[in-house]
Parts: C-alpha cells; structure tokens; sequence
C-alpha cells in the first residue's frame, strides 16, 4: 500500500473524526473514537494482506 492510498483512506474517514468534538460526553467521544479507528486498522491489514496473497483459496480463511 503506498502513502497516497493510506492518506486517502484516512482522509475518508476525517469527516467523522472531525465531528466527533460535537459530542457532549466522553463516553461517546472514546466509544465513537475507537470504532473509526478499529475500522481504519481493518481496512489497512485487508488491503497490505491481499497484496501480499492476492489469490488466496485457503480453506482455513476466516468468513464474514
């Protein structure tokens, strides 16, 4: 993955990041912070792997 696509992906999600300040409580600040940042993570370790095993028909693979 290079950098333009990394950027590209967190800018996508810099909206939501952004509207987070909007929130009255820190509960749902951290709650909302964590999940757009486990989703970001997600998506770079799926994109670096299948880069890395483009074609892969392993069994074992995990479904959603």
């Amino acid at each position: 993955m290079t950098k333009e696509e990394f950027l590209s992906m967190a800018e996508s999600r810099y909206k939501e990041l952004k509207d987070l300040g909007k929130l009255d409580n820190f509960y749902d600040y951290e709650k909302s912070f964590d999940a757009i940042w486990q989703d970001l993570g997600r998506m770079y370790l799926e994109r670096s792997l299948q880069e890395r095993i483009p074609n892969s028909n392993d069994r074992r693979k995990k479904k959603l």
